[in-house]
């Protein structure tokens, strides 16, 4: 055999060993050695589970033999953790995290003589955009892969979402007086249509209108949300029922006896409207939004924070409500984790019904993951380990004394775990943390601008305090 022959000889038989041996990979990454909730409609667990991921989609679910038909570049074993759906806050105000932790002085009316002219004052495009940065890294490190927001300037918000990594329902915020990114009233509705056009088609932002209420939003702007939500197809949040009485706020004259009849009755209470709160709803009012196929977000820690009142969660759940759960802003629970409100969501339930059987974890851990999704009508992508939804996915670590027993994982889940426990944060395939260690961003990025708004808000909102704190409740 000449020279070149042999050459050409050595060289295919590299080539076919390079072939033989190389990764086969049908799968980007695999997780082993889980107690996998599903969140199905069995609501299935399955002991030493494994879930696999291609792109950004789950494409396996099952047992550990199921491990052997994959192969990836990526493999996560879950050390007998907890593997989930990742949590759905399905209402939030996340850039209100730059004031967190003020006003607690006793202010009867918070809302408007406190929180309003706060962010008249210091609100700004930078505040927003860092403040929803750091909101979003303490999110993701607490398990929820998707939140639903009502604020403004929703494009700063979307550009700090998609860099952090995370899901987002982003509703720009319509109010009939001047506020940050408009000096007319009203101004968010335009503002909206270009942040819609902007993030129609984004895969991690879903835009939408935040029309702030019935009684801050005239009947005839209602109606042009209303209408331009159906010609673009996107979602209206908007709070309902939070106060009492809110019916005898609305200036137009009505027949309605309440938030909800009111919207029923010029048109604007559908499939595509998420109504924050809830908390004074009649059982008519829970007719009225389950015939319209309408979502609930149930915030029962800032509710009973801001004594607003204790919502018909329950009734609204044996009823097949669309209902998850929220936060609300971090000025009003403080945080905008779900774990404390997954108790919250329980015992303020059986206080309210004089019922311990009502609300079981499982019923609860339902409400933050598929109900959720179905709130924000997004359970055909989220809120189930289920083949063809979106990768977002939670391991929660079974290690720490606080998790140990773990006889129940929804027990566990519910009235042990805490946000430390959250080892691993996956959203849309993507992982956002990984051992407690953020991989998109890291939170010394952003630690200095928000000692520095730290710095310029103290004074003013200390004095403002002194203010407030002499105004009459908005309750009476």
């Amino acid at each position: 055999m000449n020279k070149p022959t042999l050459l050409a000889a050595v060289i295919t038989l590299a080539l076919s060993g390079c072939t033989q041996f190389a990764p086969n990979y049908n799968a980007d990454l695999i997780i082993t050695n889980g107690e996998v909730l599903t969140i199905d409609s069995n609501m299935s667990i399955i002991e030493n589970g494994v879930v696999v991921v291609k792109d950004d989609k789950i494409i396996a679910v099952g047992e550990a033999e199921l491990a052997d038909q994959y192969r990836a570049p990526k493999q996560i074993d879950a050390q007998d953790g907890i593997v989930m759906p990742g949590m759905i806050n399905t209402h939030n105000h996340l850039p209100m995290i730059a004031f967190r932790g003020l006003g607690e002085e006793g202010i009867s009316n918070r809302l408007f003589a406190y929180f309003f002219p706060l962010e008249g004052e210091k609100l700004s495009r930078e505040l927003i955009y860092n403040a929803t940065k750091l909101g979003a890294i303490d999110l993701a490190q607490s398990g929820v892969t998707t939140y639903a927001d009502m604020y403004y300037h929703m494009d700063e918000m979307a550009k700090a979402t998609k860099e952090v990594g995370l899901r987002a329902v982003l509703g720009q915020t319509v109010i009939k007086f001047p506020v940050v990114d408009s000096s007319a009233p009203y101004g968010g509705i335009e503002y909206a249509q270009g942040f819609i056009e902007q993030y129609k088609n984004d895969p991690l932002i879903t835009p939408a209108y935040a029309p702030h209420a019935v009684y801050t939003v005239s009947k005839e702007k209602l109606q042009k949300i209303n209408q331009l939500s159906k010609q673009q197809d996107v979602p209206v949040l908007i709070h309902v029922a939070e106060f009492p009485n809110e019916e005898t706020r609305i200036k137009e004259e009505h027949q309605a006896n309440s938030p909800v009849e009111y919207m029923d009755q010029i048109g604007i209470l559908d499939e595509r409207v998420v109504l924050a709160h809830g908390i004074h709803f009649s059982e008519k009012d829970i007719e009225l939004v389950k015939k319209a196929d309408a979502g609930v977000a149930y915030n029962p820690m800032a509710n009973a924070k801001g004594a607003t009142g204790m919502a018909p969660a329950w009734d609204m759940y044996r009823s097949d409500v669309r209902i998850g759960l929220g936060t609300d802003g971090p000025m009003s629970s403080n945080q905008v984790d779900l774990w404390r409100t997954l108790s919250y969501a329980t015992t303020m339930q059986r206080l309210k019904h004089d019922d311990r059987t009502i609300m079981i974890p499982e019923q609860v851990i339902e409400m933050a993951t598929i109900g959720g999704a179905k709130a924000l009508h997004m359970e055909s992508r989220i809120g189930s380990l289920e083949v063809g939804k979106q990768a977002d996915i939670i391991i929660v670590e079974t290690q720490s004394a606080n998790m140990m027993p773990n006889y129940d994982p929804y027990a566990t889940l519910v009235f042990q775990a805490n946000p430390s426990n959250v080892d691993t944060t996956i959203v849309n395939g993507q992982i956002i943390m990984e051992n407690r260690q953020m991989q998109t961003v890291a939170l010394d990025d952003v630690r200095g601008t928000i000692d520095a708004m730290e710095a310029d808000i103290s004074a003013f909102a200390n004095e403002l305090a002194k203010k407030a704190i002499k105004s009459k409740s908005l309750m009476d």
